[in-house]
This record gives structure tokens, C-alpha cells and sequence, in this order.
């Protein structure tokens, strides 16, 4: 996959803990920030999930169960 550079600011205590994490796990910087990035980016996607699915209308279990009874499924 082509990788491309990006520039942030951060506060110079932050990049001191990066640092020290990375060195102390063996970790390369550049894999780091592209890890928390991504799960940053897969959190947002969560939250506007939930979000969404928060006004759908729920059953009782009892319904759901009877379902899955008349499916097979249990």
C-alpha cells in the first residue's frame, strides 16, 4: 500500500510518551500513529452506529425468543 506523509502538532509531553512507548516496545513511530489513527477512526464509526440503532424500536425478549423457537435456531 503507497503511504503518504501528514504533519500534526503535538504537545511536546505527548511525543515525549510516544517516544518512550514506541522505544520501549519496540515499536516503530510511523506504525503507532497508524494504529491509533485507525482505531480512532473504527471508535467515530462505532459512535455513529450506536447512534443510529439507539432510536430503533426493541421487542420484548419473550417475542424474540418465540422467533427463533419457530426459525430453529434454538
Amino acid at each position: 500500500m503507497p503511504t503518504v506523509q501528514i504533519n500534526a502538532r503535538v504537545d511536546e509531553t505527548v511525543k515525549k510518551a510516544i517516544d518512550e512507548y514506541c522505544k520501549t516496545h519496540g515499536i516503530v513511530m510511523n506504525h503507532f500513529v497508524q494504529e491509533a489513527l485507525i482505531d480512532r477512526l473504527e471508535e467515530l464509526e462505532d459512535i455513529e452506529d450506536l447512534r443510529k440503532i439507539r432510536h430503533e424500536p426493541t421487542r420484548p425478549l419473550s417475542e424474540v425468543l418465540k422467533e427463533l423457537k419457530l426459525d430453529g435456531k434454538i
